[in-house]
């Protein structure tokens, strides 16, 4: 049975939990025809630990954090993320780390370090996708690699690879999705009297909104997302930039009140529509849903996207657009990605 050398480039939430069932449940993955060993950890708090046979993960998971693996055979205090991507035995490379929004960085590099090495890349950061997908995907193919990217939009709930697989033979003509749960809770918190303060308060004391949580609610979050799903689904080369964006933030609980007296549910909507001379719009806006929209009744932390096709009509999918075991999933379907593309390129 195949064996695939991972190399976690941070270890943060995500990237412990797919460490986790690796260490856990190895028959999950040997059921589906390989095995998985992490051989590289890069971590901006623990350092960086290279072991080419394979690193204990019972004990780096044990480890508190304020320790490094400086004391452990292969490690070191220093991240050393280059040299460890460029020259670990990892055949996968997993990208988790805190990634600026604005330049995609420090992931942008990651990617790019280790497709060039000609090793591939699963990652859950929407920000190198969003801003240098396409020329990432182009550096992929010419070394031979592949570079996926499922967790990216719904983090485990399948968007992308659902859309390309399950959609094939259709016409995709628009995509409108609830992409950030944090502001569904809080317009869902207002519907029941909260402020929007108040109710992003709430969010934040139970851990879905960051400290500072401008991104979920200006709607910058969902234009990256936006952006993405464009450019894959639509086969447009839209920028993030170019996305029309307008958050929750305005939106008052008289607003709430009146929609709902009305029979309609405020949302966050990204929408990438193609018009009828051939462009694709792209737009993050709050809308007033009626009830029968098939986004109006997606409550809570809850994702869901709506997917307008020429022979199905509107195909909606909803799931968790959060969470570290099922963001972990979608690094787990990306590694299947990539063992499906390894099996085709033996064959071939």
């Amino acid at each position: 049975m195949i064996t695939y050398n991972l190399a976690l480039i941070g270890f943060g939430g995500v990237n412990r939990a797919l460490a986790e069932l690796i260490r856990d449940e190895p028959g999950r993955f040997s059921s589906l025809g390989f095995e998985l060993r992490v051989v590289a950890i890069t971590d901006l708090a623990f350092g960086s630990l290279v072991q080419r046979e394979g690193i204990d993960l019972a004990a780096v998971l044990a480890m508190p954090r304020g320790h490094s693996f400086n004391d452990l055979p292969g490690g070191s205090a220093d991240p050393r993320n280059e040299e460890v991507i460029k020259n670990s035995p990892a055949d996968i490379v997993v990208e988790a780390t805190f990634t600026s929004p604005i330049d995609g960085e420090p992931a942008v590099s990651h990617v790019k370090w280790a497709l060039e090495a000609g090793k591939h890349v699963v990652t859950t950061n929407k920000g190198p996708v969003a801003l240098q997908g396409l020329e990432l995907g182009k550096l992929a193919s010419s070394n031979g690699v592949v570079f996926e990217y499922e967790g990216a939009v719904m983090s485990g709930t399948p968007v992308i690879r659902l859309a390309h697989k399950v959609f094939a033979g259709l016409e995709l003509t628009a995509v409108q999705g609830i992409l950030n749960g944090t502001s569904n809770y809080v317009l869902g918190r207002m519907e029941a009297g909260l402020g929007l303060d108040q109710a992003i308060a709430e969010a934040q004391a139970l851990g879905y909104a960051e400290a500072d949580p401008t991104a979920d609610i200006g709607g910058s979050d969902v234009r990256l997302k936006v952006a993405i799903l464009a450019n894959e689904l639509l086969g447009t080369e839209i920028h993030p930039d170019d996305v029309e964006t307008t958050g929750i933030q305005d939106i008052t609980g008289d607003d709430v009140n009146e929609a709902m007296a009305n029979g309609f549910r405020w949302k966050l909507i990204g929408e990438a529509r193609r018009e009828a001379d051939g462009r694709v719009i792209a737009v993050v806006q709050p809308v007033a849903l009626p009830a029968a929209h098939p986004l109006a009744g997606i409550s809570g932390a809850t994702n869901a996207v709506s997917f307008t096709t020429d022979l199905l009509g509107t195909v909606t999918v909803s799931g968790p657009g959060a969470g570290r075991v099922e963001t972990a999933y979608a690094l787990v379907s990306d590694i299947i990605a990539v063992h499906e593309f390894a099996k085709g390129a033996v064959r071939a």
